[in-house]
Protein backbone atom coordinates (compact mmCIF):
# COMPACT_ATOMS: atom_id res chain seq x y z
CA UNK A 1 0.00 0.00 0.00
CA UNK A 2 1.15 3.55 -0.52
CA UNK A 3 1.58 5.90 2.69
CA UNK A 4 -1.03 8.63 2.24
CA UNK A 5 -1.35 11.29 4.97
CA UNK A 6 -4.76 10.44 5.42
CA UNK A 7 -6.46 7.36 7.47
CA UNK A 8 -5.41 3.97 5.75
CA UNK A 9 -6.75 1.11 8.36
CA UNK A 10 -6.57 -2.82 7.13
CA UNK A 11 -9.33 -4.92 7.89
CA UNK A 12 -12.20 -2.48 9.00
CA UNK A 13 -15.69 -3.76 9.47
CA UNK A 14 -17.81 -1.52 7.63
CA UNK A 15 -21.21 -2.21 9.15
CA UNK A 16 -21.06 0.62 11.43
CA UNK A 17 -20.80 2.35 8.19
CA UNK A 18 -24.37 2.00 6.88
CA UNK A 19 -27.53 2.83 7.61
CA UNK A 20 -28.12 -0.80 7.37
CA UNK A 21 -26.01 -1.50 9.81
CA UNK A 22 -24.49 -4.72 8.46
CA UNK A 23 -21.05 -6.10 6.42
CA UNK A 24 -18.10 -7.63 6.97
CA UNK A 25 -14.63 -5.61 6.70
CA UNK A 26 -12.87 -3.99 3.89
CA UNK A 27 -9.00 -5.05 3.35
CA UNK A 28 -8.32 -1.40 3.42
CA UNK A 29 -10.50 1.33 4.47
CA UNK A 30 -8.35 4.88 3.24
CA UNK A 31 -9.91 7.89 5.18
CA UNK A 32 -7.70 11.35 2.77
CA UNK A 33 -6.43 14.11 4.06
CA UNK A 34 -7.24 16.28 1.06
CA UNK A 35 -7.77 16.18 -2.82
CA UNK A 36 -3.83 16.18 -2.82
CA UNK A 37 -3.62 12.53 -0.69
CA UNK A 38 -6.52 11.10 -2.71
CA UNK A 39 -4.78 11.83 -5.60
CA UNK A 40 -1.74 10.89 -5.03
CA UNK A 41 -2.75 7.37 -3.40
CA UNK A 42 -4.61 6.29 -6.44
CA UNK A 43 -1.44 7.50 -8.77
CA UNK A 44 0.43 4.80 -6.45
CA UNK A 45 -1.53 2.29 -5.61
CA UNK A 46 -1.28 -0.80 -8.04
CA UNK A 47 -3.68 -0.53 -10.75
CA UNK A 48 -4.53 -4.47 -10.00
CA UNK A 49 -6.46 -3.43 -6.51
CA UNK A 50 -9.79 -2.53 -6.64
CA UNK A 51 -11.21 0.41 -5.46
CA UNK A 52 -14.40 1.25 -3.88
CA UNK A 53 -15.46 4.68 -3.36
CA UNK A 54 -18.07 4.76 -0.71
CA UNK A 55 -20.66 7.68 1.07
CA UNK A 56 -22.23 7.64 4.08
CA UNK A 57 -23.76 4.31 3.13
CA UNK A 58 -27.34 5.67 2.89
CA UNK A 59 -28.02 3.29 -0.03
CA UNK A 60 -25.76 0.01 0.42
CA UNK A 61 -25.20 -3.62 1.34
CA UNK A 62 -21.98 -4.70 2.24
CA UNK A 63 -22.15 -8.72 1.94
CA UNK A 64 -21.06 -10.42 5.37
CA UNK A 65 -17.77 -12.06 3.63
CA UNK A 66 -16.30 -7.89 3.25
CA UNK A 67 -15.01 -6.58 0.53
CA UNK A 68 -11.45 -7.49 -1.29
CA UNK A 69 -10.52 -3.97 -2.41
CA UNK A 70 -9.38 -0.47 -0.77
CA UNK A 71 -13.30 1.50 0.32
CA UNK A 72 -11.95 5.13 0.10
CA UNK A 73 -14.56 7.43 2.28
CA UNK A 74 -14.27 10.85 2.20
CA UNK A 75 -14.93 12.99 5.12
CA UNK A 76 -14.04 16.56 6.39
CA UNK A 77 -11.49 17.67 3.50
CA UNK A 78 -14.73 17.21 1.25
CA UNK A 79 -18.16 18.33 2.78
CA UNK A 80 -17.53 22.00 2.29
CA UNK A 81 -20.71 24.15 0.41
CA UNK A 82 -19.71 27.32 -1.42
CA UNK A 83 -22.30 29.40 -3.33
CA UNK A 84 -20.81 31.36 -6.16
CA UNK A 85 -23.75 33.56 -7.77
CA UNK A 86 -26.30 31.39 -9.28
CA UNK A 87 -24.34 28.08 -8.40
CA UNK A 88 -23.82 25.84 -5.73
CA UNK A 89 -20.48 24.37 -5.40
CA UNK A 90 -20.62 21.11 -3.08
CA UNK A 91 -17.96 18.47 -2.08
CA UNK A 92 -18.63 14.90 -2.64
CA UNK A 93 -19.29 14.72 1.40
CA UNK A 94 -21.86 17.21 1.67
CA UNK A 95 -25.07 15.89 2.94
CA UNK A 96 -27.33 16.09 0.31
CA UNK A 97 -29.73 17.97 3.19
CA UNK A 98 -27.41 20.47 4.40
CA UNK A 99 -26.61 21.44 0.29
CA UNK A 100 -30.17 21.99 0.21
CA UNK A 101 -30.77 24.32 3.02
CA UNK A 102 -27.68 26.35 2.10
CA UNK A 103 -29.04 27.20 -1.32
CA UNK A 104 -32.41 27.92 0.54
CA UNK A 105 -30.24 30.28 2.38
CA UNK A 106 -29.21 31.99 -0.36
CA UNK A 107 -32.19 31.84 -2.37
CA UNK A 108 -31.40 28.59 -4.58
CA UNK A 109 -34.07 26.06 -5.08
CA UNK A 110 -32.24 22.99 -4.76
CA UNK A 111 -35.02 21.77 -2.44
CA UNK A 112 -35.20 18.14 -3.73
CA UNK A 113 -32.00 17.36 -2.38
CA UNK A 114 -33.54 17.89 0.90
CA UNK A 115 -35.25 14.55 1.58
CA UNK A 116 -32.75 12.44 -0.42
CA UNK A 117 -30.57 10.41 2.53
CA UNK A 118 -26.80 10.57 1.44
CA UNK A 119 -24.17 12.30 0.26
CA UNK A 120 -23.58 14.78 -2.78
CA UNK A 121 -20.69 11.89 -4.25
CA UNK A 122 -23.65 9.59 -4.36
CA UNK A 123 -26.58 11.73 -5.18
CA UNK A 124 -24.34 12.47 -8.73
CA UNK A 125 -22.94 8.70 -8.95
CA UNK A 126 -27.01 7.26 -8.79
CA UNK A 127 -28.96 10.98 -10.24
CA UNK A 128 -30.40 10.96 -6.83
CA UNK A 129 -34.06 12.79 -6.92
CA UNK A 130 -37.47 13.21 -6.10
CA UNK A 131 -40.71 14.70 -6.44
CA UNK A 132 -40.09 14.27 -10.29
CA UNK A 133 -36.68 16.25 -9.64
CA UNK A 134 -33.21 14.61 -10.55
CA UNK A 135 -29.74 15.46 -9.69
CA UNK A 136 -29.38 16.17 -13.85
CA UNK A 137 -31.68 18.94 -13.44
CA UNK A 138 -30.01 21.14 -11.42
CA UNK A 139 -26.54 19.55 -12.39
CA UNK A 140 -24.06 22.20 -14.11
CA UNK A 141 -20.14 20.45 -13.58
CA UNK A 142 -18.45 17.63 -11.30
CA UNK A 143 -15.17 16.98 -10.33
CA UNK A 144 -13.55 14.12 -10.04
CA UNK A 145 -9.77 11.87 -9.61
CA UNK A 146 -9.41 9.07 -12.12
CA UNK A 147 -8.02 5.87 -10.78
CA UNK A 148 -4.58 7.18 -12.53
CA UNK A 149 -4.81 9.87 -9.96
CA UNK A 150 -5.82 12.73 -12.29
CA UNK A 151 -8.17 15.53 -11.34
CA UNK A 152 -10.77 16.06 -14.06
CA UNK A 153 -13.70 17.80 -14.59
CA UNK A 154 -17.20 15.97 -16.00
CA UNK A 155 -19.90 17.56 -17.95
CA UNK A 156 -23.48 16.28 -18.32
CA UNK A 157 -22.65 14.93 -21.23
CA UNK A 158 -19.60 12.58 -19.40
CA UNK A 159 -21.83 11.12 -17.15
CA UNK A 160 -24.33 10.17 -19.29
CA UNK A 161 -27.53 10.86 -16.68
CA UNK A 162 -30.09 8.17 -16.87
CA UNK A 163 -32.53 7.38 -14.03
CA UNK A 164 -30.66 6.25 -10.86
CA UNK A 165 -27.76 5.41 -12.91
CA UNK A 166 -24.37 7.19 -15.08
CA UNK A 167 -21.14 6.10 -16.21
CA UNK A 168 -18.82 7.31 -13.91
CA UNK A 169 -15.75 5.03 -14.58
CA UNK A 170 -14.72 2.14 -12.68
CA UNK A 171 -12.65 3.32 -9.81
CA UNK A 172 -12.75 6.94 -9.93
CA UNK A 173 -13.86 9.07 -7.23
CA UNK A 174 -16.27 12.05 -7.58
CA UNK A 175 -14.74 14.59 -5.33
CA UNK A 176 -17.52 17.82 -5.76
CA UNK A 177 -20.56 19.63 -8.20
CA UNK A 178 -21.38 22.00 -8.77
CA UNK A 179 -25.08 22.56 -8.96
CA UNK A 180 -28.37 25.27 -10.30
CA UNK A 181 -31.78 25.62 -9.38
CA UNK A 182 -34.82 28.52 -9.66
CA UNK A 183 -34.68 31.32 -8.10
CA UNK A 184 -37.34 31.55 -4.74
CA UNK A 185 -37.07 33.72 -1.39
CA UNK A 186 -35.07 31.34 1.13
CA UNK A 187 -38.66 31.51 3.58
CA UNK A 188 -40.66 30.06 1.13
CA UNK A 189 -38.19 27.48 -0.18
CA UNK A 190 -37.53 26.80 3.87
CA UNK A 191 -41.26 26.02 4.49
CA UNK A 192 -41.22 23.84 1.17
CA UNK A 193 -38.83 22.07 2.71
CA UNK A 194 -40.67 21.86 6.05
CA UNK A 195 -43.64 20.40 4.19
CA UNK A 196 -41.55 17.74 2.15
CA UNK A 197 -40.30 16.08 5.44
CA UNK A 198 -43.34 16.16 6.55
CA UNK A 199 -45.30 14.17 3.79
CA UNK A 200 -41.85 12.22 4.06
CA UNK A 201 -42.20 11.58 7.93
CA UNK A 202 -45.83 10.15 7.52
CA UNK A 203 -45.54 7.97 4.31
CA UNK A 204 -41.74 6.39 4.97
CA UNK A 205 -40.35 4.44 8.10
CA UNK A 206 -37.88 7.57 8.92
CA UNK A 207 -37.19 6.08 12.37
CA UNK A 208 -36.07 2.37 10.77
CA UNK A 209 -33.02 0.99 9.55
CA UNK A 210 -33.27 1.45 6.19
CA UNK A 211 -31.54 2.31 2.90
CA UNK A 212 -33.65 4.09 1.22
CA UNK A 213 -35.73 2.88 -1.35
CA UNK A 214 -35.32 -0.70 -2.01
CA UNK A 215 -36.02 -0.82 -6.41
CA UNK A 216 -36.15 1.14 -8.75
CA UNK A 217 -39.84 1.97 -9.98
CA UNK A 218 -40.66 0.27 -12.98
CA UNK A 219 -42.00 3.28 -14.27
CA UNK A 220 -38.48 4.33 -14.77
CA UNK A 221 -38.69 8.09 -13.24
CA UNK A 222 -39.17 8.18 -9.22
CA UNK A 223 -42.67 9.72 -7.57
CA UNK A 224 -43.56 12.96 -8.46
CA UNK A 225 -45.72 13.94 -5.18
CA UNK A 226 -48.28 15.62 -7.29
CA UNK A 227 -52.14 14.53 -6.64
CA UNK A 228 -52.50 13.20 -9.94
CA UNK A 229 -49.58 11.07 -10.26
CA UNK A 230 -50.24 7.43 -11.40
CA UNK A 231 -49.39 4.23 -9.00
CA UNK A 232 -49.55 1.21 -11.68
CA UNK A 233 -46.03 1.11 -12.31
CA UNK A 234 -44.26 2.02 -8.63
CA UNK A 235 -41.91 -0.57 -6.98
CA UNK A 236 -44.41 -0.09 -3.82
CA UNK A 237 -47.25 -0.72 -5.89
CA UNK A 238 -46.04 -3.76 -7.58
CA UNK A 239 -45.12 -5.43 -4.51
CA UNK A 240 -48.25 -4.97 -2.53
CA UNK A 241 -49.83 -6.40 -5.65
CA UNK A 242 -47.83 -9.43 -4.67
CA UNK A 243 -48.65 -9.72 -0.90
CA UNK A 244 -44.72 -8.97 0.17
CA UNK A 245 -45.23 -6.13 2.16
CA UNK A 246 -44.61 -6.69 5.84
CA UNK A 247 -43.05 -9.96 4.00
CA UNK A 248 -39.81 -11.50 6.72
CA UNK A 249 -36.56 -13.66 6.10
CA UNK A 250 -34.39 -13.36 9.42
CA UNK A 251 -34.34 -10.22 11.07
CA UNK A 252 -34.94 -8.15 7.47
CA UNK A 253 -38.58 -7.24 6.80
CA UNK A 254 -40.34 -4.98 4.18
CA UNK A 255 -41.95 -2.28 5.60
CA UNK A 256 -45.28 -2.54 6.79
CA UNK A 257 -44.99 1.29 6.28
CA UNK A 258 -43.81 1.19 2.75
CA UNK A 259 -43.44 -1.64 1.23
CA UNK A 260 -40.50 -0.53 -1.45
CA UNK A 261 -38.01 -0.06 2.36
CA UNK A 262 -36.13 -2.85 3.39
CA UNK A 263 -35.77 -2.67 7.13
CA UNK A 264 -33.07 -4.51 9.58
CA UNK A 265 -35.65 -4.99 12.42
CA UNK A 266 -32.51 -5.71 14.42
CA UNK A 267 -30.21 -8.85 14.11
CA UNK A 268 -30.48 -8.89 10.35
CA UNK A 269 -27.40 -10.22 8.29
CA UNK A 270 -26.46 -8.62 4.67
CA UNK A 271 -27.66 -12.35 3.64
CA UNK A 272 -31.30 -12.05 5.28
CA UNK A 273 -31.61 -8.34 3.52
CA UNK A 274 -30.79 -9.35 0.25
CA UNK A 275 -31.91 -12.79 0.02
CA UNK A 276 -35.71 -11.02 0.97
CA UNK A 277 -35.15 -8.62 -1.58
CA UNK A 278 -34.63 -11.42 -4.54
CA UNK A 279 -37.58 -13.29 -2.61
CA UNK A 280 -39.37 -9.83 -3.20
CA UNK A 281 -38.18 -9.69 -6.78
CA UNK A 282 -39.45 -13.11 -7.65
CA UNK A 283 -42.56 -13.04 -6.05
CA UNK A 284 -43.55 -9.72 -7.99
CA UNK A 285 -42.46 -11.30 -10.92
CA UNK A 286 -44.60 -14.80 -11.08
CA UNK A 287 -47.46 -12.03 -9.87
CA UNK A 288 -46.83 -9.32 -12.78
CA UNK A 289 -44.25 -10.55 -15.13
CA UNK A 290 -42.36 -7.04 -13.93
CA UNK A 291 -38.68 -7.79 -13.01
CA UNK A 292 -38.09 -5.34 -10.18
CA UNK A 293 -34.12 -3.63 -10.61
CA UNK A 294 -32.47 -3.01 -7.18
CA UNK A 295 -31.93 0.58 -6.68
CA UNK A 296 -29.59 -0.44 -3.47
CA UNK A 297 -26.43 -0.90 -4.10
CA UNK A 298 -24.48 -4.70 -3.49
CA UNK A 299 -21.25 -5.37 -2.85
CA UNK A 300 -18.47 -7.81 -1.71
CA UNK A 301 -18.36 -11.18 -1.17
CA UNK A 302 -20.88 -13.57 0.96
CA UNK A 303 -19.90 -15.36 4.25
CA UNK A 304 -18.57 -18.65 3.78
CA UNK A 305 -21.45 -21.20 3.88
CA UNK A 306 -21.78 -22.24 7.25
CA UNK A 307 -19.95 -19.16 9.11
CA UNK A 308 -21.54 -16.34 11.09
CA UNK A 309 -20.92 -12.68 9.96
CA UNK A 310 -17.90 -10.89 11.11
CA UNK A 311 -19.93 -8.70 13.67
CA UNK A 312 -21.86 -11.84 15.38
CA UNK A 313 -18.13 -14.10 15.80
CA UNK A 314 -17.32 -10.19 17.30
CA UNK A 315 -20.06 -10.66 19.51
CA UNK A 316 -19.82 -14.33 20.76
CA UNK A 317 -16.09 -13.79 21.74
Amino acid sequence: MPTPRGRLTPQRPLADLTWLRVGGPADWLFQPADEADLADFLRDLDPDVPVFPMGVGSNLIVRDGGLRAVVIRLGRGFNGIEVSGDNVIAGAAALDAHVARRAAEAGIDLTFLRTIPGAIGGALRMNAGCYGTYTADAFVSARAITRAGQIVTLSAEDLNFRYRQTDLPEGWVLISGTFTGPKGEPDRLAAKMQEQLKKRDETQPTKDRTAGSTFRNPAGHSSTGRADDVHDLKAWKVIDDAGMRGARRGGAQMSPMHSNFLVNTGGATAADLEGLGEDVRKKVFQTSAIELEWEIMRVGIPAPAGQAPAEDREKDQ
